[in-house]
C-alpha cells in the first residue's frame, strides 16, 4: 500500500513560523513533524509515499530527498504553480502516483500513536476514516459511529484525525481543483460507504503555535 502526506497548506495560524517554513517541517522535540511520519511509515511497511507541496514546497524535496535515508521511494505532486488545491484536490492530482489501489492519507501537521497499516484491507467501502475523541477546538466533533459505519449525526459525535484510507473509486467525480474532502466525505457516508473506528490514544492537530507547544510540553 502506497501513502500519500498532505503537505501543501499554508498554516496561517502557525505565522510567523509558517513565513519560512512549510508547516509539516515545524519540529517537534526536535524532528520536523513530516520526518516523526516517514519514520513511522517506513517501520509499518509502507516502501512508496506521495507527498503533495504548494507553499514553499520547494523547501520540503530539499529537506527529505528521495526518501532513501528512510529507506522509502518518496514521490512529489507539485501545486506550487496553480496554488494549495486543498484535500480532495490534491488528492486528485496525485492519483496517478498513488495508483489504482487502496492508500493511506495523512495529514502533515499532526502528530500522534497510530500506527499505519500497510496491509489494511477496505472490503467494499469507499474509505475508512480514524476519528478520535472531540479536542478543544471542535468539540461538537465531525462524524457519528454505528457498528463501523460513518453517519452525519449522532448523539455521540468524533472528529476525524485526519488519517484515512481510499479506494482510488471515492475521486472518480471530483474535479482536480480547489476542492476540501469534508462535503465529498458527507455525501458518501450518507450512503453508507465510508466505515471507521475510534482511537483513543495520544493524537494532536499542530494547528497553532499553542497547540505545538503543548506537544512539546507533554511529550
Amino acid at each position: 500500500m502506497k501513502a500519500m502526506i498532505l503537505a501543501a497548506g499554508r498554516g496561517e495560524r502557525m505565522r510567523p513560523l509558517t513565513d519560512i517554513l512549510p508547516k509539516p517541517l515545524i519540529e517537534v522535540r526536535g524532528k520536523a513533524l513530516i520526518v516523526w511520519h516517514l519514520e513511522k511509515l517506513a517501520k509499518n511497511g509502507f516502501n512508496e509515499v506521495v507527498i503533495n507541496i504548494a507553499h514553499l514546497g520547494y523547501k520540503i524535496p530539499e529537506f527529505l530527498g528521495d526518501g532513501s535515508k528512510w529507506g522509502i521511494k518518496i514521490s512529489y505532486s507539485d501545486e506550487q504553480k496553480s496554488g494549495a488545491l486543498e484535500s480532495a484536490g490534491g488528492i486528485k492530482k496525485a492519483l496517478p502516483l498513488l495508483g489504482d489501489k487502496p492508500f493511506l492519507v495523512l495529514n502533515g501537521d499532526i502528530f500522534c500513536e497510530y500506527e499505519f497499516e500497510s496491509s489494511f484491507e477496505l472490503d467494499e467501502k469507499k474509505a475508512h476514516l480514524i476519528l478520535v475523541p472531540n479536542p478543544k477546538h471542535n468539540i461538537k466533533g465531525d462524524f457519528g459511529i454505528q457498528e463501523g459505519v460513518l453517519s452525519n449525526q449522532a448523539v455521540q459525535m468524533y472528529t476525524f484525525s485526519g488519517i484515512g484510507y481510499y479506494s482510488p473509486s471515492f475521486f472518480e467525480n471530483i474535479e482536480k481543483q480547489k476542492s476540501g474532502l469534508a462535503l465529498h466525505l458527507r455525501k458518501a457516508i450518507d450512503k453508507k460507504e465510508i466505515s471507521g473506528e475510534v482511537f483513543t490514544k495520544m493524537w494532536h492537530d499542530i494547528g497553532t503555535q499553542e497547540r505545538l507547544q503543548k506537544v512539546n510540553d507533554e511529550i
